[in-house]
């Protein structure tokens, strides 16, 4: 693992200063400034955790302003109606804990279930302050309806008390985020973010992950809420409401987005700067800040702080720089089957489009050790006919078997432990990452990645160890994936679909867009994965000539239907061959 040391020295860098500056700032600011600046950071608190939702997630949510809000009523509730005291706080604290996991619990089912895309996610995220801000007004008496509460009985602690308290924490948050988007569980939410697709047919239920980061982002919103009402005595219904929550993406637009210093200076800044110039300018100052917040969008997408934040990366190395990432060979999973035994069985597969049947009645099987070749011209239905076997919606009728078992109607990562991998047609992979990250995602199914540091090693089967070191990959591992080119991003993605150590690969296309070196190149791992490792491989292609040199077996689709199998010489040199591609043989 990486050396605690550097660990150690990097928070010595970033969160003892930060500390150090909160502990004394009191004795330096007046009593009114100290006050607005307490305030400001509870509502920092709530912006890292949009920073963490929208900037590395990529899920633009206006909806944490409710777990704000719901923090902030557990406490006024709890103060007004049963009264103060430590053991109180305990117990507002749990409510507003359990009602954050419950409601961010049931948002994020309905926001992310399969097939669910982000615009759905940020209107659900748009709707739920809006649903409880009229459950605050309807509350009546009980919730102090529009009023809110006021009135209540809060901790016994002077101002520079609470600054000191809330700024701690907020330092001890602000690391403990840093230190989880940087490490090797952290960057599953780049990946998410680049290609929530990729990540699913990696094996990852992203559903899953982005429910778990909801609910704990809710949580700590609702810990902020808590905090804000116990300091200021009040709660109103806006402090749940749609527009607050619009007023946090603003502050983490405007600070920097993905970065997470960004929105807390953003967040503090802002704040401390309304407090002053509201009084002044009521009216004049949200009308800037509107311009402002537009501009940035379009001018300036990475915030207002870009220099801030680079600043403190300096400070901060990557940990990812600290120290070159090791390959190290591992010893794939046992293959349970025998060799050449059937792991792909399709029976009476179909699908169509309303009333345009795509696919009718496809059967055929393939076994382990076999380079099966699906062609046909454009339209035969080869890619569906990929998309049928790897997603359990997406056929009509007909069954599918991966390794015996049927994948009725699951979801593609959950094919992926039945032992299959996809390539897709364009390379799929995450730009923002490095080679060596994305090689890690892929292995996230196998070896469970750390959620706060990173690992100095990846190991890889090695067919994997031998693609990257045929494609020279192994020399770019600390280069973005973003920055390959086309080539190599198609041999990363192969890469990748191996690491997931599958025994069924389909390949749509895998040499499209290669000269033919590469496609030698490629041809010839293909020709190994089955040889000596005994994978079994489905490729959709257009070159006869490179299907002719590879394939084991060939299947041949027109106009959705099966038509031919056989043996390359049987289906290359066959009459029907000639007719469906117009005499053109070579190239399809």
């Amino acid at each position: 693992m990486i050396d605690g040391d550097l660990i150690r020295k990097q928070l010595l860098r970033s969160a003892l200063p930060a500390l150090l500056l909160v502990l004394c700032a009191p004795w330096f600011l007046d009593t009114y400034t100290t006050n607005i600046l307490v305030r400001a950071l509870l509502f920092a608190m709530l912006a890292l955790t949009v920073d963490v939702l929208w900037g590395y997630t990529g899920y633009l949510t206006f909806g944490q302003s409710a777990f704000f809000g719901v923090g902030a009523y557990a406490a006024a509730l709890v103060f007004t109606h049963l009264g103060f005291g430590p053991g109180y706080v305990v117990l507002g604290v749990l409510l507003a804990m359990l009602a954050a996991l419950l409601i961010g619990a049931v948002t994020g089912w309905l926001s992310f279930y399969h097939g669910s895309t982000p615009l759905y996610a940020s209107v659900v995220s748009l709707v739920l302050p809006i649903v409880l801000t009229q459950v605050l007004f309807s509350g009546g008496t009980f919730t102090g309806s529009s009023s809110g509460l006021t009135g209540y009985s809060t901790p016994d602690l002077g101002i520079e008390e609470w600054f000191r308290l809330i700024g701690c924490l907020l330092v001890v948050l602000t690391t403990v985020v840093w230190l989880f988007v940087r490490s090797d569980g952290g960057r599953i939410l780049f990946a998410i973010r680049d290609n929530e697709m990729r990540c699913s047919y990696l094996g990852i239920n992203t559903s899953v992950y982005k429910i778990a980061l909801l609910i704990v982002t809710g949580m700590i919103a609702a810990l902020a809420g808590f905090g804000y009402a116990s300091f200021s005595g009040v709660v109103a219904p806006e402090l749940a409401g749609f527009v607050f929550g619009t007023e946090v993406i603003i502050w983490v637009a405007l600070g920097g987005r993905g970065t997470v210093i960004g929105p807390v200076l953003g967040a503090i800044v802002i704040d401390w700067s309304s407090a002053y110039l509201s009084g002044n300018l009521p009216y004049v100052w949200k009308l800037f800040l509107g311009i402002a917040f537009v501009l940035v969008i379009v001018l300036l997408p990475q915030g207002l702080l870009p220099s801030v934040f680079k600043g403190f990366r300096r400070l901060l190395p990557a940990v990812a720089r600290s120290s070159a990432l090791k390959l190290i060979q591992a010893d794939p999973k046992p293959v349970e089957l025998e060799s050449q035994a059937c792991v792909v069985e399709l029976t009476n597969v179909s699908k169509n489009f309303g009333s345009l049947k795509v696919l009718s009645d496809i059967n055929f099987s393939a076994r382990a050790g076999e380079l099966v070749s699906l062609i046909g011209p454009n339209g035969a239905g080869k890619t569906t006919l990929m998309r049928c076997m790897s997603d359990g919606e997406e056929r009509a009728g007909g069954l599918v078997r991966i390794q015996g078992h049927d994948i009725k109607r699951i979801a593609p990562h959950r094919c992926v432990q039945l032992g299959l991998g996809r390539k897709f047609q364009t390379a799929t992979v995450f730009d923002s990452l490095t080679v060596g990250e994305c090689l890690r995602i892929a292995r996230t199914r196998i070896d469970t990645p750390s959620f706060w540091q990173r690992s100095a090693y990846l190991s890889l089967p090695p067919y994997v160890l031998e693609v990257l070191h045929a494609t020279e990959l192994d020399q770019k591992l600390e280069v973005l994936a973003g920055n390959l080119s086309h080539g190599e991003k198609q041999a990363l993605e192969l890469a990748m679909v191996l690491a997931l150590e599958p025994r069924v690969v389909l390949l749509d296309e895998p040499t499209a867009g290669l000269s033919m070196s590469e496609r030698s190149l490629i041809g010839k791992i293909l020709v190994d994965l089955t040889s000596r490792f005994g994978l079994c491989l489905l490729l959709v292609e257009h070159d006869l000539d490179f299907v002719r040199e590879i394939s084991t077996r060939i299947v041949v689709l027109h106009q959705g239907r099966l038509v031919l199998e056989g043996t390359v010489a049987e289906v290359v040199d066959s009459e029907l061959i000639k007719t469906i591609y117009s005499g053109s043989v070579g190239h399809a």
